[in-house]
C-alpha cells in the first residue's frame, strides 16, 4: 500500500462533515469499498470449531457428485482446489474427491443459513455506519462508504483499519477494503490482498494501478468481450488503451464507451445510499433435468407466488415486466420477457404471463433440440 495526500488531513465529525461541505478547499473524492473475506463460510467456521482449519464449502447438497445447484461461498482451503463462487455443486465434489485420492484433505460441505448470514451482515453494516457517514450497501457482504470528509488518503486509510478492527473484535470476521478515488478502483483495489487485506489507490496512480491487470479485472468485460478484444491484440488494461473511442464503439457500441473511461480509471457512478429496488426474483433448480409440463408448472405457481409475497414484503403493489428464465441442461441459459399494457399484482396475470412465456421453450420454437430444463426463475420488473 502506498499512502498518499491530498489535501489536509481531517478528522471525521459525521455527517456534518459530509464531501461536499469544504469551503475554499479542493474537494478529494475518496471512496472505499469494504468486502467480507469468504463471508459465509467465514460465519460456519468461526460458529462451529470443528469446520477452522479445513476446506469448506457451502452450497446446495452435492449428494455424492449428483446433487443440483451451485457453491454460494468456498473458503480459501477450497479455493486452492479451484472450488469458487458459482462453481457447480457437483464439479466441486468432483475436484474435492481428486484432491482426497492425491492425499489432501476433501472438502466439507454445509448447507446455506441465509437468515444467519442477513443476520450478521446487518450487524457488519451497524459498524460500518458508525465510522461512514454515507454508505451504499451494494450486496450482503460488501459496501461502499464516502471517506471525502477525511480530506486525504492517509486520513482515509486509517480510518478503513479502524473499521476492520472494529468489524473483527466485534464479529470475529475479517474484511478486506480498497480505497480510490471512484468506486471502480475501490472494488477493483478491495480485492489486491485477501484476506484481511488494505489496498490504497491514489487518483494520480489509478491508470498505471489498471494498466497490467487482465482484462476481465475490469467490471463490464466477460468472457465473450475478452475474446473479442483478444482479437485485436488485447491481453491486459494497458493494451485497450492503442484502441480509439471510435473503435471500441464500433467493437461494443455504448459498452466500448464506457469502457474507454474505466480502463483509465474514470468513473463519476455516485453512491446511493438507498439503492431502489428494480426487481424481485425466485428461482428453482430441479433435481433432475425435466420437460414434464406438470412439474414445470407446478413450479412456475410456487415461483410466482413467492415473488408476489416478496412483492408486497418490500411495500410494492404492482409490476408490469415479467421475465421468464429457462436454464436447459447443457446450462444454456434463456431469458423472455413481457411488458404488460397496464401495471398488475395478481397472482392470475403473473400465471397467465409466465405460462406465455414458457410454452415456447416446450415445443421447437424455443427449444428445438427437445432439451431437457435444469432451472427455471421467474422474475417481476417497473415495480410500483
Amino acid at each position: 500500500m502506498r499512502n498518499c495526500t491530498s489535501g489536509p488531513s481531517q478528522k471525521s465529525t459525521g455527517k456534518q462533515r459530509a464531501a461536499s461541505e469544504y469551503v475554499g478547499e479542493k474537494t478529494v473524492r475518496i471512496i472505499a469499498h469494504l468486502d467480507m473475506d469468504a463471508f459465509f463460510a467465514a460465519i460456519e467456521e468461526r460458529d462451529t470449531p470443528a469446520l477452522r482449519g479445513i476446506p469448506l464449502v457451502v452450497g446446495a447438497d452435492p449428494l455424492g457428485g449428483k446433487g443440483r445447484g451451485v457453491v454460494s461461498t468456498s473458503n480459501y482451503l477450497a479455493r486452492a482446489y479451484g472450488i469458487h463462487s458459482a462453481t457447480p455443486i457437483s464439479m466441486a465434489w468432483r475436484l474435492s474427491e481428486a484432491a482426497r485420492r492425491a492425499g489432501r484433505p476433501a472438502v466439507t460441505f454445509v448447507s446455506v443459513d441465509m437468515p444467519k448470514y442477513v443476520r450478521v451482515s446487518e450487524e457488519i453494516m451497524d459498524i460500518v455506519r458508525r465510522f461512514i457517514p454515507v454508505v451504499e450497501q451494494a450486496s450482503i457482504d460488501e459496501t461502499y462508504g464516502d471517506l471525502s470528509f477525511t480530506g486525504c488518503y492517509r486520513t482515509a486509510a486509517a480510518l478503513a483499519r479502524e473499521v476492520k478492527a472494529t468489524i473483527h473484535a466485534e464479529s470475529r470476521l475479517t474484511a478486506s477494503a480498497g480505497i480510490g478515488p471512484n468506486k471502480l478502483i475501490a472494488k477493483i483495489a478491495s480485492g489486491m490482498s485477501k484476506p484481511d487485506g488494505l489496498t490504497v489507490v491514489c487518483e494520480e496512480e489509478s491508470e498505471s494501478f489498471l494498466a497490467p491487470l487482465p482484462l476481465r479485472a475490469i467490471p463490464g468485460i466477460g468472457p465473450k468481450t475478452e475474446v473479442l478484444l483478444s482479437q485485436h491484440g488485447c491481453t491486459c488494461v494497458q493494451d485497450m488503451k492503442s484502441l480509439t473511442i471510435s473503435q471500441l464503439d464500433a467493437l461494443l457500441g455504448k459498452r466500448g464507451v464506457d469502457l474507454h473511461e474505466k480502463i483509465r480509471g474514470r468513473d463519476s457512478t455516485p453512491l446511493e445510499e438507498y439503492a431502489a429496488i428494480k426487481s424481485i426474483s425466485e428461482q428453482h433448480t430441479f433435481d433432475a433435468d425435466t420437460l414434464d409440463s406438470r412439474r414445470l408448472l407446478s413450479e412456475l405457481e410456487l415461483l410466482g407466488k413467492g415473488v408476489l409475497d416478496r412483492l408486497q414484503q418490500e411495500g410494492f403493489q404492482s409490476f408490469r415486466t415479467v421475465v421468464l428464465t429457462v436454464r436447459f441442461a447443457d446450462f444454456k441459459t434463456i431469458s423472455r420477457a413481457h411488458t404488460l399494457v397496464e401495471p398488475a399484482g395478481e397472482m392470475a396475470t403473473l400465471r397467465r404471463e409466465i405460462l406465455r412465456l414458457l410454452m415456447p421453450f416446450l415445443d421447437r420454437r424455443e427449444n428445438p433440440r427437445h432439451q431437457l430444463i435444469r432451472l427455471l426463475g421467474v422474475r417481476v420488473e417497473k415495480l410500483m
